[in-house]
């Protein structure tokens, strides 16, 4: 007779319970640090942990598509460097006398959006791995946004683009509506259109997603270009928030972002998870971060902390009765 924790974890129940592990998790982060720190609560401080959360959000959502596809993009901090380096020297800086206002935002989204594209292109027709491919991309961004700075930082002079930073709407700075926005054009994208059920069951089986007729070169270039106009916002957001761009503007971004995708419970496996499940999984980062600094954690500790919670979430993740050969 199946006793009751038989029946709990059985194979239905216990994947039931894995999609749901990370809003628990983020729940009782929530009530431990506000036990441990009551100003954790406190308006301002949920402000700034909105405000934190913007950026990676934004650059999450990009990657969240790439990962579902069953691939990887690590070009995430070389298309974010060109966007904020695009939107600064063509904002009012310091450097030049262009004053092109909001058409350096819209530049510097295009050309984060054709940098995955053409990641996109390399990966499919020629056929090499989302590793390799996006990692010359990564090198090729961080390269052109250092040569086209000098190899300084170029301040952001432009007051309408650093209002997305600076200023407020219903007590919130615009980059948090711009992060809001961004996700919910993300879930639009993979609940109510083709391309997002397309990514979806390419993850699930590759070979059954040809049968059944889905164009597979063509959703993959689709992607890594949806990936690229997400991280095109977030290094837009970027700029405006530190008012400059440089060469380590991008420091940190990759690890940040697919920490997150992968916490919130999207499989690396592809096919299983998705952006909501990446919003969760920022906000767990972020509250984390937070919590850590507010409790006067050590920078080291917390960084080790971040890795076993990696290794945590990706082993929860994981469908070990799919899964047969692990390299």
């Amino acid at each position: 007779m199946p006793t009751v924790g038989s029946r709990l974890f059985s194979g239905p129940n216990l994947k039931r319970l894995r999609a749901y592990a990370p809003a628990l998790v983020l729940v009782a982060l929530c009530i431990l640090i506000t036990i441990a720190n009551p100003n954790f609560i406190e308006p301002r401080n949920l402000v700034r942990i909105a405000n934190s959360a913007s950026v990676p959000l934004t650059l999450a959502m990009g990657l969240t598509f790439i990962i579902l596809l069953g691939s990887i993009d690590l070009s995430v901090e070389g298309s974010l460097s060109v966007a904020a380096m695009v939107t600064v020297l063509l904002a009012t800086n310091d450097a030049n006398a262009n004053a092109y206002g909001w058409l350096a935002v819209i530049a510097a989204i295009s050309a984060s959006t054709v940098m995955g594209l053409t990641t996109g292109i390399i990966q499919t027709y020629l056929r090499i791995p989302s590793f390799m491919a996006t990692l010359g991309v990564w090198f090729i961004g961080l390269g052109i946004s250092v040569y086209m700075l000098g190899g300084s930082a170029v301040r952001l002079m432009d007051p309408s683009i650093r209002d997305l930073a600076l200023a407020r709407f219903l007590g919130l700075p615009f980059a948090v509506w711009v992060a809001l926005a961004a996700f919910l054009i993300a879930c639009t994208v993979q609940y109510y259109t083709r391309l997002g059920r397309h990514i979806t069951a390419i993850g699930g089986g590759e070979d059954v997603a040809e049968l059944s007729g889905i164009n597979l070169r063509r959703v993959r270039i689709m992607a890594f270009g949806l990936a690229g106009f997400f991280f095109g916002i977030a290094g837009v957001l970027a700029a405006a928030q530190l008012g400059r761009s440089d060469a380590v503007i991008a420091d940190g971004r990759l690890f940040a972002a697919v920490t997150a995708v992968v916490v919130g419970g999207t499989a690396l496996t592809g096919g299983e998870g998705g952006v909501v499940n990446t919003l969760v999984g920022v906000l767990i980062v972020t509250v984390l971060s937070n919590g850590m600094i507010l409790l006067g954690v050590s920078p080291y500790v917390q960084q080790t902390v971040q890795g076993l919670m990696i290794i945590a979430a990706v082993a929860l993740s994981l469908d070990r009765l799919r899964l047969q050969i692990v390299k």
